[in-house]
């Protein structure tokens, strides 16, 4: 069945751009739920358009006067935002600050008549970086549902969504999903939109089981791989994504994947 959109723009983070979801030939060498949705959305749309302005590591503010203001001169029907998760990490991270700017945006791209997605934060508690942050991410989490009542927005529940607490939905460096995981978003974000699709839920193959001194041994590389050089850049003031440039800034036709999905049933 044919669906409303024509021209669909993303806009946000690490999360939207896909990173963990590792695709070489790819802009950005990235995939992503977002452009996962975008290749369903036209599978039945040939005039259908996609651009996404999502840039890896960009706090909420960055996303506002980055992208906001090119999404909006982009006229699109469909608009996905996911923003502030970034600024959650940090001990200065105000939640309801943050949901207010948010609504400020939300606002502003409604405006333009686009649709308008929106996510709250996924249930971290079995993250070892992001735990700590749990409590803060479920205020912004009900803050951000009133933004989304507000405006008439769609929400995309990640929270709920228990099957993303599977350690395989979640990249080695335990920070962003892998390929399942951002394939179960694409199913959550065209089910949000009530939108007939051809994605099927993928089960990840049981992890094998471990000693406590493999598991150990794993946590010391992801510690000395992932977790040191993300301290380090916080510290440094820098950000993964400072020389990185938006993969879609323009919005263009969606190609299906050339090659089989990278992940089996």
């Amino acid at each position: 069945m044919e669906h409303p959109y024509t021209r669909y723009v993303a806009l946000g983070d690490s999360f939207t751009e896909g990173v963990g979801d590792e695709e070489p030939d790819l802009p950005n060498g990235v995939r992503g739920w977002a452009d996962r949705v975008a290749e369903e959305l036209a599978r039945t749309r040939p005039d259908f358009e996609y651009a996404n302005l999502a840039i890896r590591g960009r706090l909420l503010a960055q996303i506002e006067s980055e992208q906001l203001e090119t999404a909006v001169a982009l006229e699109p029907d469909l608009v996905t935002i996911s923003a502030g998760g970034n600024d959650l990490i940090r001990p200065s991270g105000d939640p309801d600050v943050l949901a207010a700017r948010l609504d400020a945006i939300v606002g502003r791209l409604r405006a333009g008549g686009a649709q308008v997605v929106l996510f709250n934060g996924p249930d971290i508690a079995m993250t070892p970086v992001l735990r700590s942050i749990r409590g803060k991410v479920g205020i912004y989490n009900a803050n951000l549902f009133g933004v989304a009542a507000k405006h008439g927005a769609v929400m995309a529940d990640m929270w709920s969504a228990r099957h993303l607490q599977q350690p395989q939905m979640w990249a080695p460096d335990r920070l962003h999903f892998s390929a399942y995981g951002h394939h179960a978003i694409a199913i959550l974000v065209l089910d949000a939109l009530g939108v007939q699709h051809e994605l099927t839920p993928m089960a990840p193959e049981p992890l094998p089981p471990r000693t406590r001194q493999q598991v150990r041994m794993e946590d010391l590389h992801w510690a000395r791989e992932h977790l040191a050089p993300w301290i380090v850049r916080r510290l440094r003031g820098q950000s993964s994504g400072d020389s990185i440039s938006p993969k879609r800034p323009a919005p263009g036709p969606v190609q299906p994947p050339s090659a089989p999905e990278p992940i089996a049933p």
